[in-house]
């Protein structure tokens, strides 16, 4: 087990915090499902889901930073991620950049929650 740190930012609606043991569920399904991963060439299946979740908690234990979980403030519900990573795409974009990433279950969509988390972690 990882020692996590007492990593957490907050919004008017989120806490934005490292992944939990109860999260992995969330994690998989975010990974997996066609709608969520529309633009992506490949699905996570659940150990692929399970050590990439693995590999994100110890990034943000190490690093202060990551894919974090958003949780719901009223509910303490996880409804996905939103972070900053190193960018380590291919094409357009210098070494040493920072990207923005996120991934949300359906019915969390267009309620504004990436933009508050983002606008926060930034």
């Amino acid at each position: 087990m990882i020692d996590l740190p007492d990593f957490h930012l907050k919004t008017k609606r989120l806490i934005i915090r490292n992944w939990q043991e109860e999260d992995r569920e969330l994690f998989h399904f975010i990974n997996s499902d066609d709608t969520v991963m529309e633009f992506f060439p490949f699905r996570r299946d659940r150990a692929a889901s399970d050590k990439m979740m693995d590999n994100l908690q110890e990034s943000i234990t190490k690093n202060g930073y990551g894919l974090t979980a958003l949780e719901l403030r009223n509910t303490g519900e996880c409804i996905g991620f939103c972070g900053l990573a190193d960018a380590h795409l291919e094409d357009g974009l210098e070494e040493n950049n920072i990207e923005i990433g996120w991934r949300l279950s359906p019915q969390y969509w267009g309620n504004g929650y990436i933009t508050e988390a983002a606008e926060r972690l930034i």
